[in-house]
């Protein structure tokens, strides 16, 4: 079921759909992770950063364990968090350079 709720729903096949269509019926907080879940991919793949406060808001209203946890370890860098989903640049190369000569350093040092 996660791997159901995490894909794009373009990538999900006709069982998959007609699967997803049975959740509300049988567990109605599936259902609304679902669309929390979705709505975070969105942030992600369209870099819609600014809105990430409102998505915190509903999940927080919402009380799904799991997803409320998520959401408020966020609040705690919210500015950092916004800004990676916003920009479309990356510090993963600085980053990657900055672990290897730790790496490289801590091998010295024995």
């Amino acid at each position: 079921m996660t791997g159901r709720l995490t894909r794009r729903p373009t990538a999900l096949s006709e069982e998959d759909r007609a699967a997803l269509k049975d959740v509300p019926a049988r567990r109605p907080e599936l259902d609304t992770a679902s669309e929390h879940v979705r709505a975070f991919g969105e942030f992600l793949s369209d870099r819609l950063g600014a809105t990430l406060p409102t998505w915190i808001n509903a999940v927080d209203a919402s009380q799904l364990p799991g997803l409320t946890n998520v959401a408020l370890h966020l609040l705690c860098d919210l500015g950092t968090v916004t800004a990676e989903l916003t920009l479309h640049w990356s510090s993963g190369g600085t980053e990657g350079a900055a672990n290897r000569t730790k790496r490289i350093k801590g091998q010295l040092h024995g």
